[in-house]
């Protein structure tokens, strides 16, 4: 029985880009940021995060996007798949980089346990869990709240 947990896997949607990463992962978590969701085209990204010695790309290497100062946003150049957010985290003390968890092999052991930039997220969209949301990365930062707040969506014209 070996002692070091299998590595996790995953790559882009056409197989160009694989990556592995060694060991336990350091969080997982929803980003409601705007930056996050200009990246995906979706309203909530989730991100498995891992130091960055502790992973390396298999069969070739990602093409990066530089997003602001120290940031790097990773995705294939041939499918178009966004793979990664990169860079230094205070909140793990560690430049570390978090892979969008449906880039995953196998994402269902990954659950997420919190929410950063609640306060960005869309009015309209909010998960239905109990988990501390955060205002930011949370890094001395107390929750904002704790589960869903009130929408804050437009309400459209009465018919």
């Amino acid at each position: 029985m070996s002692k070091t947990p299998e590595p996790t896997t995953g790559g882009c949607m056409c197989g160009a880009v694989r990556y592995e990463a060694q060991g336990r992962p350091l969080g997982v978590a929803y980003c409601h940021c705007r930056s996050c969701r200009k990246q995906t085209g979706a309203p909530v990204v989730t991100f498995v995060a891992f130091e960055a010695d502790k992973v390396r790309f298999l069969n070739r290497e990602r093409k990066i996007h530089h997003s602001s100062p120290g940031v790097k946003r990773a995705f294939c150049d041939h499918c178009g798949t966004p793979l990664s957010w990169e860079g230094p985290a205070r909140t793990f003390g560690a430049t570390i980089i978090e892979f969008y968890i449906s880039t995953l092999d196998d994402p269902d052991g990954f659950v997420p346990d919190r929410h950063w930039f609640h306060g960005e997220r869309l009015p309209w969209f909010d998960v239905a869990d109990d988990l501390p949301r955060f205002h930011g990365l949370e890094v001395g930062e107390k929750p904002v709240q704790h589960g869903p707040g009130p929408s804050r969506a437009a309400v459209g014209p009465e018919p």
